[in-house]
């Protein structure tokens, strides 16, 4: 049995929706007017359409992200809007909230977003149960966690395989809503995660000063495609609803290559979409946003994933400093560096010092400001994190997917007839009216008529093989076929769009059992027909409080560990005395407790409340 491999590609806006799929993404996923748990990434339903009707000519499908938690007063206008976006061809709703599932909703398909927190068997096993089509994975799961769902569940699997990483499961950080009174669960994250802490021990000793302790590096999993397809995952999702469209184009294109390498290998393989691809460019996502890379837990149980020198982008490295003086410094190794360039570096405290390039005479880069006042040094490692050549070649990227058609030109009484099959096998027939004349000269007409008919430019198509079946004696000014042409392409490419079906999926209400006998606080209930839908599957005691009001909740569960990160993991060897528990991160917005359960592998961060709190 073929599978269908997809990739899933972010959409800030419909330009870089378009860019997406100029690009080869198989799907974008995009937010709606409300409800996006990006909530600085919202498009409005004509944007919307808009984007649905460029993709469906590719077979390429748009997700809307209805992905936050919705209160009881918005219930009425989420529904209204669920019908509004299957009504404009929408292919799925990536869906958070289970009071949506007690609710009137048209028959569209549904997936389970990651912020469901994905991550056992006995979870996804009751997604598919309930008819979700979709559900998107956990980041932190590793290979063999994803097999063994895979082998118990039949339902597609999304997973996470490029972007920017939150510290915490999905839907399970409070820090935000709790600190600042903005949820992440309902899209106003404050990127707590990006903030730098001191840690401190139980007696208040500091053991590391000013780090960005709870910031990750970016996964990046582009060689891991091949045991990622292994293991059962079939969409290949790429993270970034906030970055812009060049961001977009070269990610999209990386894991298009990578992916086709791939599908192209083996028989039981195949796209998602209709178009092959081929780029003016060669794809390297260091070139854009890039706070360097990880594989997260993929392969590694206990892994060193954080960046604590900094959350901003760091880029490309270029090469080491060879020598500095008052105005420039010199690179050993590396690329050519471009006047404009964003250069960066971190000096002898760890911390990124940027820098923007003046000039390039060879080797030598004059940074705008001098390069004496930097504090650069010989050795230290200099990053690229704007490259304005880079970034000039994927602005003038646009159209670099094709459809492959076949075209057979026929003689008809009343003119001329041209027919086109595409690689789906859809056939649309055009005819031109045109008199009929003799060539005055001893000429054929084959080789004027397959000029003008394998023109494609500006068009979504490329043309395969031409057949031409007309009297070899007959004259057709070049004129005619390059209107036959455009007629062809326009009548067909209306053909795709009308013969393009949205899959729909009508849930059937039933009773499976959630997977435990009692909800709280994490299982982000937010109105009543989420606690409707608890008790339909099961489930015996709820509580329906928020994180905000419960003392003491955990504002925080994660993978990551600042212990296995600095070298303090007890199960392994320790660079030094393991220190006095319980440890600390402390901001000017207050005293956090870690706490450090070994056997699962996770840290906990929980709000200190005392009179002692660092202000």
């Amino acid at each position: 049995m073929t599978r269908k491999i997809e990739l899933l590609a972010p959409a800030k806006n419909t330009g870089c929706g378009i860019a997406a799929i100029n690009h080869g993404a198989d799907a974008v996923y995009t937010g709606g007017p409300l409800f996006s748990a990006r909530g600085a990434a919202s498009n409005s339903l004509a944007d919307i359409e808009k984007l649905v009707t460029y993709a469906h000519r590719f077979r390429v499908k748009v997700y809307i992200a209805l992905n936050t938690l919705i209160h009881d007063h918005e219930l009425d206008q989420a529904i209204t809007l669920c019908h509004q976006l299957y009504g404009l061809g929408a292919d799925a709703l990536i869906l958070q909230d289970v009071g949506l599932l007690e609710s009137d909703l048209p028959p569209i398909p549904l997936h389970s977003s990651t912020q469901m927190n994905n991550r056992t068997v006995e979870k996804v096993k009751f997604l598919e149960n309930v008819g979700f089509a979709q559900v998107v994975l956990a980041r932190e799961l590793s290979l063999a966690q994803i097999k063994e769902i895979r082998s118990a569940t039949s339902v597609p699997l999304e997973f996470f395989v490029h972007g920017a990483l939150c510290v915490s499961y999905s839907g399970q950080c409070y820090i935000s809503e709790v600190v600042a009174g903005r949820s992440a669960n309902r899209g106003q994250c404050a990127q707590f995660c990006r903030h730098k802490f001191n840690l401190q021990d139980k007696n208040g000793l500091i053991l590391v000063k000013d780090r960005f302790l709870l910031s990750l590096k970016d996964l990046d999993l582009s060689s891991h495609l091949g045991a990622l397809i292994d293991a059962g995952i079939c969409s290949f999702k790429i993270e970034g609803r906030l970055k812009d469209a060049n961001y977009v184009k070269n990610v999209t294109a990386t894991y298009r290559v990578a992916l086709d390498a791939i599908i192209d290998s083996k028989d039981n393989l195949a796209r998602a979409s209709s178009g092959r691809c081929q780029f003016g460019f060669t794809p390297d996502p260091s070139r854009s946003f890039s706070r360097g890379k990880t594989d997260y837990f993929l392969n590694t149980r206990r892994n060193v994933v954080g960046e604590l020198r900094s959350p901003k982008s760091i880029g490309k490295e270029l090469g080491h400093v060879a020598a500095v003086d008052a105005r420039c410094f010199t690179i050993e190794g590396g690329e050519t560096v471009h006047n404009g360039d964003g250069l960066c570096f971190f000096n002898q405290k760890s911390e990124l010092v940027g820098m923007k390039v003046n000039r390039v005479e060879g080797r030598k880069i004059y940074p705008k400001d001098g390069a004496a006042q930097l504090h650069l040094f010989v050795g230290a490692v200099v990053f690229r994190n704007s490259d304005t050549h880079f970034d000039k070649i994927l602005g003038q990227s646009e159209l670099c997917r094709k459809i492959v058609v076949h075209m057979t030109l026929v003689e008809i009484a009343e003119g001329l007839q041209l027919n086109i099959i595409d690689e789906d096998g859809l056939v649309s027939k055009t005819t031109i009216i045109v008199a009929k004349e003799k060539a005055k000269k001893n000429v054929t007409i084959e080789p004027v008529a397959l000029k003008q008919l394998k023109k494609s430019g500006g068009t979504v198509f490329s043309v395969g093989d031409v057949s031409i079946k007309i009297s070899p004696e007959l004259f057709f000014p070049s004129a005619v076929f390059n209107d036959l042409r455009r007629r062809a392409f326009l009548g067909h490419l209306e053909m795709r769009l009308k013969s393009y079906t949205v899959e729909t999926k009508r849930r059937i209400a039933n009773d499976c059992q959630w997977p435990t006998a009692e909800v709280d606080f994490s299982d982000n209930i937010l109105n009543k027909r989420a606690v409707d839908f608890y008790r339909h599957h099961g489930v015996k005691q709820i509580n329906s409080l928020r994180a905000g009001d419960v003392k003491d909740c955990t504002l925080m569960t994660t993978k990551y560990c600042i212990k296995a990160q600095l070298g303090m993991c007890p199960k392994k060897k320790m660079k030094s005395d393991p220190p006095a528990e319980p440890l600390a991160i402390v901001d000017n917005t207050g005293n956090y407790t870690l706490g450090f359960d070994c056997e699962k592998c996770e840290m906990t961060v929980t709000k200190k409340e005392s009179s002692t709190e660092t202000p």
